[in-house]
């Protein structure tokens, strides 16, 4: 088994990584308005209908074309994938988990191709981007290490006189993967490695937003030895195919990222039963977030400020752990407000191919127009500080936006935006904090800042969130380090990069023979 370590970022301080990302920015634009195919039972497939991919930067030039299957192409696909389950489920997980491990090397040796693939398709800064594809490559390598774990060694049971007793696991069989936009790579990829790795085969819905990257990461797959009908590839609009590949009584699991809303709706019609279907589907999945920061009256004001900024506006706010609400004591409510609204407005809002952009765009018109509604619906609830301003004449473009005073019943603290607005709170108090803190719907990150054992303590046991930091952001999870997934609504807590993972595509078998 290969030990895993995280994939390093790329330090672009220097000169040489600077010019050979713009390299990759150069050779990537080349490729611009290609068309990319279905992927049914190894075959490609172009459609009648194709779907456009925009640089959310300029929304006037197209990345890619992307096929759209309908309900009768995903109805193949399901049969396609049922067909090579019964082969690939009896492939040896060191075969399937050294596949892993070659994607990981090629993504590692085309790291920056697929990184210019985020920036571009899904307008991520160079460090956002980055940080993506080292994701990606840890999810490959860990969960092919967690492979190895749990199904090559043998579980010990207690020893009865007598007896042999063996516990085994198998694939669950065919998994429906409905990836996310705002991570189109790592949480795509991990998603699909950790099914395929158990044996399971898949039907990867990639997000519409951002489906080329999926396309060239599932091209990938093959090309490190992954026979072609394992994963079948069909991007197609939710409300066309979302509820048939939910719903499809051959669907054994269905693996989903996204909204709060969608997955509810989703779990629901999972969770019905169609005469021809032979089992209870399992539903993962990693819904939204309403993430707190709190900061004590007894820690660094610029640390804790720079890790709210930094948590609310790291590619744009668009990620489900991002910092929506800071919640301050106040005692150093004046001082944190200031030194948040002084870094905001160092944030270089831009075009996310220059490497000196901060914060780029949102992700399409749909998200521009959310945010812009929040921003306009908090200025009625707070004082705006600073930002507020929106442009999408060339790309979608919201400015970094600080919002102060907010009750913590307010919309702007209750509902998940997406976007790059903060919501200041004042706390009386550290109880008063925590319970500020846990009163929304969600539970997936949160930070305190302290100095004091004892709040650090009480917020250990009482800040009701799947994922909690002390002392520094709330964003920035690292495969094996801070497996991820959140409490309440914001998911069923799954853990992606962790040593639980991939017991969610397994199931365990007992044989007992008496001797």
């Amino acid at each position: 088994m290969v030990t895993f370590s995280n994939e390093p970022f790329t330090n672009f301080a220097l000169e040489h990584n600077r010019r050979a990302f713009m390299a990759a920015l150069i050779e990537v634009k080349a490729l611009w308005g290609k068309q990319y195919p279905l992927v049914i039972n190894g075959q490609r497939m172009i459609t009648s209908t194709m779907l456009p991919s925009v640089n959310p930067a300029q929304h006037g030039k197209m990345i890619g074309l992307a096929a759209q299957a309908d309900s009768s192409l995903v109805e193949q696909a399901v049969e396609s994938a049922a067909d090579a389950y019964q082969s690939w489920k009896q492939v040896k997980p060191s075969v399937r988990a050294a596949i892993l491990y070659k994607t990981a090397a090629l993504m590692r040796r085309r790291k920056h191709l697929f990184s210019a693939w985020l920036v571009h398709e899904a307008g991520k800064t160079w460090q956002e981007a980055d940080g993506e594809t080292a994701e990606a490559i840890d999810f490959l390598n860990y969960y092919a290490g967690e492979a190895l774990r749990l199904l090559e060694g043998r579980t010990p049971l207690v020893t009865v006189t007598g007896e042999d007793n063996q516990w085994t696991y198998l694939p669950l069989g065919v998994g429906a993967v409905i990836s996310p936009w705002n991570f189109p790579l790592a949480i795509m990829a991990g998603m699909t490695a950790a099914a395929i790795v158990c044996g399971n085969t898949v039907v990867l819905k990639p997000a519409s937003a951002a489906p080329v990257v999926a396309a060239i990461f599932v091209d990938l797959l093959v090309e490190a030895g992954l026979p072609d009908n394992i994963v079948q590839y069909v991007p197609g609009a939710g409300s066309a195919i979302g509820d048939l590949l939910v719903t499809h009584p051959a669907v054994r699991f269905i693996n989903f990222t996204g909204s709060m809303e969608v997955g509810l709706q989703l779990n629901e019609k999972a969770n019905r039963r169609s005469p021809e279907q032979r089992w209870i589907k399992r539903v993962v999945a990693e819904l939204g977030g309403k993430d707190a920061i709190i900061v004590d009256r007894n820690t660094s004001i610029r640390d804790a400020a720079e890790a709210i900024v930094q948590s609310a506006f790291g590619y744009g706010g668009q990620k489900c752990s991002a910092c929506s609400r800071a919640i301050l004591h106040e005692a150093v409510y004046d001082p944190v407000v200031e030194e948040i609204v002084r870094l905001t407005r160092q944030l270089n809002l831009g075009d996310p191919e220059l490497f000196e952009t901060n914060i780029g765009p949102l992700i399409d018109r749909s998200a521009f127009d959310k945010t812009a509604a929040y921003v306009e619906i908090g200025q009625g609830e707070g004082e705006l500080l600073c930002g507020g301003g929106r442009d999408r004449s060339i790309g979608y473009y919201v400015e970094p936006t600080v919002i102060a005073g907010v009750e913590g019943r307010s919309r702007i603290a209750q509902e998940e935006i997406f976007g790059p607005l903060l919501a200041v709170m004042k706390a009386v108090d550290f109880q008063h904090a925590l319970a500020l803190a846990n009163d929304t719907p969600y539970g997936l990150t949160g930070a305190v800042f302290s100095e004091d054992r004892m709040n650090l303590e009480a917020a250990r046991e009482r800040f009701h969130v799947g994922n909690l930091y002390f002392n520094r952001k709330c964003t920035g999870a690292l495969v094996g380090v801070h497996p991820f997934g959140g409490f309440h609504l914001s998911g069923t807590d799954s853990k992606a990069g962790g040593p639980d993972y991939l017991l969610q595509f397994l199931q365990p078998k007992v044989v007992s023979e008496r001797l």
